[in-house]
């Protein structure tokens, strides 16, 4: 670990344990995941953690610059192959994107500038998943149907965070808005993806489930939603990563290396 690394242990379910925080504290990320899919779990990651460190930094009146959340694009409610920007309805019905609605609702009526990014699906090294499952010829990758997924590479996600920390606020009045879609330039149906995959490792292209490709099959997985990173490229930020092919590229390029 760097030297400069000083990490601190605590429970973000146990606010007694938030108290040891440094005093001068200039940039927060918030970036906790639930430790399983559930909805308790995500319950208790997104609202009861986010609600502790908030109402303590809030109480120690700590000089905060900028708070930045993880949110996710699941607060879109949208199936049917729309594009969607930040300024589009979050009526999402199921529990991920409701919670996370509900936690930039609590995070952005915080005592202190907060800014929440909008993370697509990340992928990268260590979240590899997608291509074991193509080069395996999992049977979940035979029944994938074929809908658009947002997606970013993970140096992306710290990217963008480190970018909009670093928006000098004195050079050109530029603050960071309160919402961003963290999404790279080309959203992408799953099935795509998992074609220019296999071309690339050279393994049998994989056939897509034959209820995905009917029309009671895309009532029933929808065809996904387009999300838009305009706002955050039109701040200056140059992605890494823009699309999937340069992403997975990077990654397959490193294993053959």
């Amino acid at each position: 670990m760097p030297p400069q690394i000083h990490p601190i242990q605590a429970d973000l379910g146990d606010p007694e344990s938030l108290k040891n925080l440094p005093v001068n504290l200039n940039f927060i990320f918030y970036t906790a995941g639930a430790d399983s899919p559930s909805e308790a779990s995500y319950q208790a990651a997104y609202l009861v953690g986010l609600k502790n460190l908030l109402d303590l930094l809030a109480a120690e009146e700590k000089n905060i610059c900028r708070f930045f959340l993880t949110s996710s694009t699941s607060v879109y409610g949208n199936t049917s192959e729309e594009w969607v920007d930040e300024e589009s309805p979050t009526d999402a019905e199921n529990y991920r994107g409701r919670i996370m609605r509900e936690a930039e609702e609590m995070a952005l009526g915080a005592p202190f500038p907060v800014t929440a990014v909008r993370m697509g699906g990340i992928y990268g090294p260590g979240r590899e998943r997608l291509i074991e499952s193509v080069r395996s010829g999992g049977p979940e990758i035979k029944k994938m149907p074929s809908r658009y997924i947002n997606r970013i590479h993970r140096d992306d996600c710290s990217g963008i965070f480190c970018f909009l920390m670093k928006i000098d606020k004195t050079k050109n009045g530029a603050v960071p808005d309160a919402l961003y879609n963290g999404v790279d330039s080309e959203p992408t149906s799953n099935s795509e993806v998992v074609r220019w995959l296999a071309g690339k490792m050279g393994t049998p292209a994989p056939t897509e489930a034959a209820d995905a490709t009917t029309p009671e099959g895309r009532s029933r997985y929808g065809t996904g939603k387009r999300c838009s990173n305009a706002r955050i490229r039109a701040v200056g930020y140059e992605f890494l990563y823009p699309t999937f092919r340069d992403g997975y590229a990077a990654i397959l390029d490193n294993e053959s290396g």
